[in-house]
């Protein structure tokens, strides 16, 4: 009888000692637990969000083409590894993937009037002509080639040079030089690459040719 007063004290002391234990694991130790348990039972504004990833329109573009206009995106060829892309209303006419491309001129005709996707020769008035280069798209070249282009409204096709890069857009029967071009020369003090300039990456919106009534 006499010990049951110590016994008591001993397991008053093993309770108090294991709810302070228990507790100082549930609530993450001393003096941190507190900001566990405020995290857990935090309410969305106190809570850390990702940023909403930016919403993509046809072909990548980061804003929705108007009406009646085609969303477009080129990409040149990179030296002589990567090959170009060419997107048109978010589909993918040209690519590596697609093994549809090569070195020199890779080009789309596309008829615009009838909104189809074909290659056409000769060109039918309001063909859109997308042009991408990879590796070296002047070699070959004649007079005629480059008048066929800068007929197409190409203001560059004229200096285009040995591995140079060249994105273009055109159309049979522009009237002016078409605002759809870029161009970077060959040049041993300005290339990405050893022996090649810069890839090119060029899109846009495009209004389409109808026709009268």
């Amino acid at each position: 009888m006499r010990l049951a007063g110590p016994l008591r004290i001993v397991a008053l002391v093993i309770t108090v000692g294991l709810t302070w234990l228990v507790a100082s694991i549930l609530l993450g130790g001393p003096g941190g637990g507190f900001p566990r348990i405020q995290q857990l039972f935090a309410g969305p504004e106190s809570s850390v969000t990702a940023e909403p990833r930016a919403r993509k329109y046809k072909c990548g573009l980061p804003q929705p083409c108007p009406e009646e206009h085609l969303a477009f995106r080129m990409v040149s060829g990179a030296a002589n590894v990567i090959g170009p892309k060419i997107c048109l209303e978010d589909r993918m006419l040209m690519s590596s993937v697609k093994d549809n491309v090569g070195r020199g001129l890779n080009i789309a005709l596309v008829n615009d009037v009838n909104d189809l996707l074909k290659f056409i020769r000769p060109l039918h008035e309001g063909t859109l002509v997308f042009v991408a280069s990879y590796d070296d798209p002047a070699t070959k070249m004649n007079e005629e080639t480059r008048k066929l282009f800068s007929d197409l409204g190409s203001k560059n096709v004229k200096d285009l040079a040995f591995r140079d890069s060249w994105v273009f857009v055109g159309a049979k029967g522009v009237q002016n030089k078409s605002p759809f071009e870029q161009h970077v020369k060959n040049s041993k003090h300005t290339n990405k690459y050893e022996g090649w300039p810069e890839a090119l990456e060029m899109e846009g919106c495009i209004p389409r040719r109808t026709t009268a009534s």
